[in-house]
């Protein structure tokens, strides 16, 4: 898949989720302005953090779609991780306030009343249902792109459902039997959820800053390649590195010393072809080394 294609398909994410995170705000505005309920308070304030989270991933996904110049000759890829990294610690705070907020809750004693539960509880339905779209078509990017940035995203708004979910069964109880703290115990469920989420998106942008090797599988499939390629007598060397969705392929391939150097050049641009076929993310550079050539005295040991 062309690296165009994958950045339109990120953008278009980043932009989804900034409108449904304003829709949410806005909507959820209205309903606590009709309900006082503290569930519905909670939401807004979880989509308003939503809005802001959205509103810069969806600046770092255009930073890093720009192109390599004079002083970034690698791109601007890493923005991704960065902001992967901010949004990550973003959602543990978020966690850390809904398990606050819903323990004081619970040790508080009865909340203060709710009015317009029906309106309410049609917000939140309203919510739950664009977020559950919001979710399903960023799963879908970051199946295709691995972007960092989306899957942060997602995170947050998956973990914004089950609260959701929380808000319509504590305006439920509080209407039909007057109980106003069921949404205090799916929110510590949720909380659990999202910090679980968090420091793993958090690690995975963490190793690619500190220039963590690729999967381990995508190494193997890349040496299967290079090692089964028609005219590749062996290869060494291979070193890889992540950048927000990127991944940087180093690779010293060794052929025929006897060849002309167009027939080396085709086998060496035909192997990048093949692992970029098989991993589009990628940035290959193959380096071109004669067979059972030894090492310069004076060069850099590796």
């Amino acid at each position: 898949m062309a690296r165009n294609k994958a950045h339109g398909l990120n953008l278009s994410a980043g932009l989804m989720s900034a409108s449904v995170a304003l829709i949410l705000v806005l909507s959820k505005l209205w309903a606590l302005s009709v309900t006082s309920s503290l569930a519905v308070a909670a939401s807004l304030v979880d989509s308003g953090l939503d809005l802001m989270m959205s509103l810069g991933g969806l600046a770092a996904i255009v930073y890093a779609s720009k192109p390599a110049d004079e002083d970034h000759a690698f791109g601007h890829s890493s923005a991704e991780d960065l902001a992967a990294l901010g949004q990550s610690a973003v959602i543990l705070a978020s966690a850390a306030a809904i398990t606050w907020g819903a323990v004081s809750r619970l040790i508080s004693g009865p909340p203060s009343p709710i009015g317009a539960e029906a309106a309410g509880i049609g917000v939140m339905v309203l919510s739950i249902a664009l977020t559950a779209a919001l979710v399903l078509y960023q799963r879908r990017v970051i199946r295709i792109t691995g972007n960092k940035v989306v899957a942060a995203d997602q995170l947050h708004y998956l973990g914004d459902l089950i609260p959701a979910v929380g808000a319509i069964l504590a305006l439920i109880a509080s209407s039909q039997f007057g109980l106003g703290q069921v949404d205090s115990i799916v929110a510590l469920g949720a909380a659990a959820m999202l910090v679980f989420g968090a420091l793993r998106i958090g690690k995975s942008a963490l190793d690619a800053l500190m220039d963590r090797a690729a999967d381990p599988e995508m190494v193997a499939g890349i040496e299967q390649i290079a090692g089964d390629y028609p005219g590749v007598r062996g290869f060494h060397d291979l070193k890889t590195r992540t950048a927000g969705s990127v991944v940087f392929v180093n690779l010293h391939i060794e052929l025929d010393g006897e060849q002309t150097l167009d027939a080396a050049h085709a086998i060496g641009a035909g192997l990048r072809r093949a692992i970029l076929k098989a991993y589009p993310q990628a940035d290959v550079m193959i380096h071109k080394d004669p067979v059972g050539v030894m090492p310069h005295p004076d060069d850099p040991s590796r």
